[in-house]
């Protein structure tokens, strides 16, 4: 039998991704994404709870708070002896939080195994390259080094993302928490989008937005 699971969006600056997931689950009509980012509607920049937003429960807008967050999910679970796994998505930026750490640091210590972390590791954050920012050094072994085991993934490549976390699934109840290390290309499949920070925050013009939807017409989706 498939084991149920929660998911986490620590990450919360991709919402536009996880409001399209939610909504072609049925959780909002998906005629509701055009509302995106507009004044006094529940589609906000960074997803919140006191828009009534189905689907959401916790508010992701202070980066590295999700892991914590998703530690305590898993942590319940396991006292109310559910079999469920908990997942939950990161930015490489927001490892630059402390808080990150000392949740690293807990949830090896306290073997919570039905955890399964990813980190979007794209190299990029809102002021530039994450190396310039604060170069965080080598990932792998640094989770290694606090307790975690480690796999890693090709994230633009569906087939790869898929094989790895059926991968991660037969590592949990071990004893350790599970990390996956997600290598990918910002702006991925689109020429002037692709490996720099510049789009991070800003929408494209329509002229912009014509030339992504022919370079890459499998995000048009249902518009």
């Amino acid at each position: 039998m498939e084991r149920s699971r929660s998911f986490l969006l620590s990450n919360g600056h991709i919402s536009p991704l996880w409001y399209s997931v939610l909504a072609r689950s049925g959780y909002f009509p998906i005629s509701e994404l055009g509302t995106f980012r507009k004044i006094n509607t529940r589609l906000q920049g960074h997803p919140t709870t006191h828009e009534g937003l189905p689907g959401v429960r916790i508010a992701s807008g202070s980066l590295g708070q999700g892991l914590s967050a998703a530690i305590g999910a898993a942590l319940s679970k396991k006292l109310n002896n559910e079999d469920r796994l908990v997942f939950v998505l990161m930015g490489d930026g927001e490892l630059q939080e402390g808080q990150v750490w000392e949740a690293a640091m807990f949830s090896a210590a306290k073997k919570v195994d039905n955890l399964i972390a990813t980190i979007d590791v794209n190299g990029q954050q809102i002021d530039g390259s994450t190396n310039d920012v604060l170069n965080m050094g080598d990932l792998k072994a640094k989770w290694e080094a606090f307790g975690w085991q480690v796999l890693s993934m090709q994230g633009n490549d569906l087939e790869n993302v898929r094989a790895t976390m059926l991968k991660a699934k037969t590592l949990t109840g071990l004893g350790k928490p599970t990390l996956i290390l997600m290598e990918t290309i910002m702006g991925h499949g689109v020429d002037f989008m692709m490996a720099g920070h510049k789009w991070h925050g800003i929408a494209p013009n329509d002229e912009q937005l014509a030339e992504a939807l022919k370079q890459n017409p499998s995000t048009l989706g249902d518009y």
